[in-house]
């Protein structure tokens, strides 16, 4: 269902990721030049004018399917809605949805509490909500969480995981005396994050010969991994690469990624009660499975989001 001119729309849509990671190093924390299919710096730190609605996404291809899916249903509702695609990590984007840059964001509730209290232990879905909302700023309020889940992992490839006689059954404690031989790669944040590095050392004991700065999940990790540039990487629990290079995704029994249900964060003020409405009928709707299909349309299928978007809102009777 790809349409006339969907391929150079994914490309204008992605293709600022590598300039985003370099440019979150900046003092200001804020991005210039981060190409946009509305036009426009999504960074600019103005508000949306005349009930527009700005739907954002950080810097990876599932970020970027769930934005295009909340942004569908809100027009399919009539509401006024602009894209701000690709932007960059959680550390940029909770700065603009909290100045009101930003009006909808797709976050993921295990990983956003972490960002907002690296203590915080929650036992479910429940408990991380309630945490994050300790927490959020107070212009903020998550709406009703999906049963979608895509966590942050420790992934191996083929041949490390054949070397070590490691499995899709094995733990991420089984790597603590190989993990000194072991090159570990993923997103800039991932190395100063409790979930990750940080969290990897003082929840399971590992310190990895080196890490190599990539990408959030997307093509540089996964080629990466896939050449053995590195032997272990953040990959998205979701991603269909796994299946189809026979990457390893070692279990997680102390929890340290937690829960990552898939749950629209949102600026106060700026979504009316029937935006609210459309977007806990997506949540209602959104499974793991759904989204690990979707998700291998765009990155296996190479199909552009925005379509693959409207056409699931459409067979879920959203649309």
């Amino acid at each position: 269902m790809t349409s006339t001119g969907g391929s150079n729309r994914s490309l204008s849509r992605l293709s600022g990721t590598a300039a985003t990671a370099a440019a979150l190093l900046a003092a200001t924390g804020l991005l210039a030049g981060c190409s946009s299919s509305d036009g426009g710096d999504p960074l600019d730190g103005g508000k949306a004018d005349g009930g527009t609605v700005v739907v954002g996404s950080n810097n990876f291809p599932e970020s970027i399917l769930l934005a295009d899916i909340y942004g569908e249903a809100l027009k399919a509702k009539g509401v006024k809605v602009t894209y701000k695609p690709n932007i960059g990590s959680r550390e940029t984007t909770y700065g603009l949805i909290k100045n009101g840059s930003i009006t909808v964001l797709p976050e993921y509730n295990g990983s956003l509490l972490a960002y907002l209290d690296k203590k915080a232990a929650p036992k479910s879905t429940e408990e991380t909500t309630a945490a994050i909302n300790a927490k959020l700023d107070a212009k903020l309020t998550l709406l009703q969480p999906s049963a979608a889940q895509d966590k942050d992992s420790v992934t191996l490839n083929a041949e490390t995981a054949s070397k070590y006689k490691l499995t899709s059954q094995s733990s991420i404690a089984d790597l603590k005396g190989i993990a000194k031989d072991l090159v570990v790669g993923g997103s800039p944040e991932f190395q100063t994050r409790q979930q990750g590095l940080v969290g990897l050392k003082e929840v399971y004991g590992l310190e990895f010969k080196s890490f190599k700065a990539l990408d959030a999940g997307g093509p540089l990790t996964k080629e990466a991994l896939k050449k053995n540039t590195v032997q272990a990487a953040d990959i998205f629990t979701t991603d269909p690469t796994i299946a189809k290079e026979k990457f390893v995704v070692l279990q997680d029994p102390k929890n340290l990624f937690g829960f990552a249900n898939v749950q629209p964060l949102v600026y106060k003020g700026g979504l009316s009660q029937q935006g609210v409405d459309a977007l806990n009928a997506v949540s209602a709707k959104l499974d793991t499975k759904t989204l690990l299909d979707l998700g291998a349309q765009v990155q296996l299928d190479d199909k552009d989001p925005l379509d693959v978007a409207r056409a699931w809102l459409e067979s879920a009777g959203l649309a």
